[in-house]
């Protein structure tokens, strides 16, 4: 596999910048072995928590923080990130290894942690180096994506210390409520579409099926590959959503981020993931195979579908409420409201129809 294919950072983004001075004398304190001088470099990727790339002289390290300008605390906690990672990587090899966190605002104006970089190749988009991949190659890194959140599933969190990171006891109502509360907060437009899907999952709550550690954002680009074998996944990144729940409420959220070749031309940005990419499995292909590796029963799958797209929505407009108030000028986030109407109509088609495929048309 050719080096272009691990995942690189680019220079920083305008109004991300970090405070190198007084970062530098931090790690330089806190990290043993570390030496300077300090270079930091931005991943690409990534719309919610911001990461860097951290170079302290042959040490290459990654820093997350929370997103300039959030009005949502909760959902950029970078002390709960930092204690599943501290956990699970104790034993688990696909969690990072996290070195220090801290909440000292005075160091680059927020809570920050560092963790071990983790090299490898993480498919962003269907336009990148996916695309070159055959159909076989594709499904198989479908199949692997499907087995590690199996594998998830399956970790005995309360081995791990982690048994106090959430209360699955009535966690699909809290989501389903929490959700619409925050979409309202950062609403921006009309789209009739999203609050008819708030609506309906407000009233169709169903009982838990099970409690599980849940990541809450898994996908294509929350994963690294292993670049001598692209089947093969070393990493899950991105755990600032992880917390204890129904694992059937996770598949849902996975699937919001899986397109089918017939879905309706209104998910227009459905081209843009490696899901969409020749040789990957249905929804449905993907819900048979998660019910195969599990043993669940993931039952009339519909409300956990629409929950992951209402989700999602909400998600990406708080994403735009950002952009739209003037606390980051990112460009990428500039038309991210019309993503959102696209997610409230295939909701809506799904709930109509009350099923997961077959929407086109």
């Amino acid at each position: 596999m050719s080096k272009k294919w691990i995942d690189q950072p680019t220079n920083i983004r305008k109004g991300e910048e970090l405070e190198l001075e007084s970062l530098e004398k931090y790690l330089l304190d806190n990290i043993p072995g570390s030496e300077g001088p300090l270079v930091v470099e931005q991943f690409p990727g990534g719309a919610s928590n911001l990461t860097y790339l951290i170079k302290m002289g042959d040490q290459q390290l990654v820093l997350r923080r929370p997103p300039f300008g959030t009005n949502v605390k909760s959902a950029h906690d970078m002390g709960r990130e930092y204690k599943v990672l501290n956990a699970l990587s104790k034993a688990y090899k696909k969690a990072p290894r996290p070195l220090l966190y801290t909440e000292d605002q005075q160091i680059i104006g927020s809570s920050f942690y560092v963790m071990e970089r983790v090299q490898g190749v993480i498919l962003r988009s269907a336009h990148g180096p996916a695309k070159d991949l055959p159909p076989a190659t594709i499904r198989s890194i479908a199949r692997s994506l499907m087995e590690t959140l199996v594998e998830l599933h399956a970790i005995d969190y309360q081995a791990f210390g982690l048994a106090d990171l959430g209360r699955p006891q009535g966690y699909t109502e809290r989501q389903i409520t929490g959700w619409t509360k925050r979409y309202f907060k950062a609403k921006t437009d009309e789209w009739p579409e999203v609050e008819k899907a708030a609506e309906w999952l407000n009233n169709n709550i169903p009982n838990e099926t099970d409690d599980a550690l849940i990541h809450n954002d898994y996908k294509h680009d929350n994963v690294v590959l292993d670049p001598n074998d692209l089947t093969k996944i070393k990493a899950i990144l991105d755990w600032e959503m992880c917390t204890l729940g129904d694992p059937l409420m996770d598949l849902g959220s996975a699937m919001a981020y899986w397109p089918n070749v017939d879905d309706p031309k209104i998910v227009s940005v459905k081209e843009q993931t490696p899901a969409y990419l020749p040789g990957n499995p249905s929804r449905h292909e993907m819900l048979q195979l998660y019910a195969e590796k599990s043993g669940r029963d993931p039952g009339n799958f519909v409300f956990y579908y629409v929950y992951g797209l209402f989700k999602l929505a909400g998600i990406i407009q708080q994403i735009y409420y950002r952009y739209h108030k003037g606390f980051t000028q990112d460009q990428r986030f500039a038309r991210m409201h019309l993503r959102v109407q696209a997610l409230g109509k295939q909701a809506w088609l799904a709930i109509q129809r009350q099923r997961i495929d077959d929407l086109g048309g």
